[in-house]
């Protein structure tokens, strides 16, 4: 696979040029707008991005900063007719790999590209050798003390010091990187490498797991040592398995029965033998019923299955989880006025929400909150737009029904009806299907008349 080349200047007839001049070497792909370039970089596999300095009305060194964050790895080169020894400290000091002016010396290009890519393997190499510390970095912890998670927490503990493979299921921001970790960390001194297994086509799959020959792979500037080597004796964690290719599903399945593999465009046979831990945001059964895992794959996999409850399934947690995120938040920490908690009527309205992106969603609310802010408390007009105009949802309904008498749940409907609709009564007659007369004497009984 050829090292694939993002170009992203503002003039149509230069993106063409450099196009028509690296094509032979390298898959190229271009844009004028940096806003889509962006979501490419989201969407789609990029090793180098040559990056105007001026596109239009956004600033090059804006447009860098944001690569960065969504490709890391990526090797970025800046381009400019505006050459100055001020923006090429600036480039370089956000990242970028290095800095050249217009009009182009097509030569010089190339052998900054070469040197770009090579330097991005060598990057990726260092990558892997610093998962072996991640799950130190990674010291969270499952915060609560609920029911259904000391429930977790059991199955954590029980299976901690077991080499047995280990299928964590859950939506996602559940928390099933951590309940990863947590089932690793009684390996001492082992490795701990995570596979994103949604990141990949089939062909990066087995780049990615097998390692490689560099003459094997067109543009590779040196061998690679794949995943599988790394993991080897430690464990090795599949994040999204249902998201793997099927034809790689198999290739995979082989590995485990044979534990042996060959780098690609190597002879080589590799002994493998590593504890399993996958993740999944469906359950076993719905994985093969919807055909996004190989039922002889599952059974390699799900020695044990560990399911991770949604966040509105231990709202117990809330509080906790929120108090967590204040003290954990570095932003919040150089805050000129020091966060101290949630005001008891914003945390009510947290725990009546159904977080549909669960303890993720939190983490997020209480960062905002918490920046918005401008006392040492977070209220409800600090909580997100979704909060404080939140209608109840289903989720809420379910709550609310456990220990109700019918009276209590019809006044809650009027008085939420009557707050939702600012007093309207055509809305609400036309909301909770009741006659005018009807909703007029609810509205008197309970005192909003």
């Amino acid at each position: 696979m050829l090292p694939r080349i993002l170009i992203v200047d503002d003039e149509s007839s230069i993106c063409i040029s450099l196009s028509l001049a690296l094509e032979p070497e390298y898959e190229v792909v271009w844009e004028t707008d940096p806003i889509r370039a962006l979501d490419r970089l989201q969407t789609e596999p990029i090793d180098l991005v040559l990056l105007d300095m001026v596109i239009g009305p956004y600033d090059g060194l804006d447009i860098l900063m944001k690569i960065k964050k969504l490709a890391p790895l990526a090797a970025v080169i800046m381009m400019t007719a505006y050459g100055s020894i001020r923006s090429s400290v600036s480039a370089m000091t956000r990242g970028a790999f290095t800095y050249l002016t217009k009009p182009l010396d097509l030569e010089e290009l190339k052998i900054y590209i070469r040197q770009a890519l090579e330097f991005r393997s060598l990057n990726e190499n260092v990558t892997y050798l610093n998962d072996q510390l991640e799950a130190q970095n990674q010291a969270e912890e499952l915060i609560g003390t609920s029911p259904a998670l000391e429930q977790v927490r059991t199955m954590l503990r029980k299976f901690q010091n077991v080499d047995v493979n280990v299928l964590i299921t859950g939506e996602s921001g559940t928390g099933k990187r951590i309940a990863a970790h947590t089932l690793h960390n009684g390996a001492d001194g082992r490795r701990f490498v995570t596979v994103n297994c949604a990141a990949f086509d089939e062909k990066r799959l087995e780049e990615e797991f097998f390692g490689y020959k560099m003459d094997a792979v067109p543009g590779a500037l040196c061998d690679r040592r794949g995943k599988l080597d790394y993991a080897n004796g430690g464990t090795l964690y599949l994040d999204g398995i249902g998201d793997m290719p099927p034809e790689f599903q198999r290739k995979l399945l082989r590995v485990l029965q044979e534990h042996t593999f060959s780098p690609i465009g190597s002879r080589e046979v590799h002994q493998f033998h590593t504890r399993i831990i996958a993740s999944a945001n469906r359950t076993s059964d719905e994985l093969v019923q919807s055909g996004l895992l190989r039922q002889d794959l599952l059974y390699r996999l799900n020695a044990v299955e560990i399911h991770m409850p949604r966040l509105r399934e231990r709202r117990a947690d809330i509080p906790l989880l929120c108090s967590h995120f204040i003290s954990r938040s570095s932003t919040l920490r150089n805050k000129r006025v020091r966060i101290r908690g949630v005001t008891d009527e914003a945390l009510e309205i947290l725990c009546a929400h159904t977080f549909p992106g669960n303890v993720r969603e939190l983490a997020n609310t209480i960062e905002y909150a918490g920046i918005v802010a401008s006392g040492e408390w977070i209220r409800p007009k600090d909580l997100p737009y979704q909060f404080t105009n939140a209608r109840p949802g289903l989720g809420e309904v379910e709550r609310v029904l456990a220990g109700k008498t019918l009276q209590e749940l019809e006044r809650l409907a009027i008085e939420t009806s009557y707050r939702a609709n600012a007093g309207k009564r055509s809305a609400m007659v036309s909301e909770l299907g009741i006659s005018p007369r009807g909703l007029w004497n609810k509205l008197k009984e309970y005192g909003l008349q």
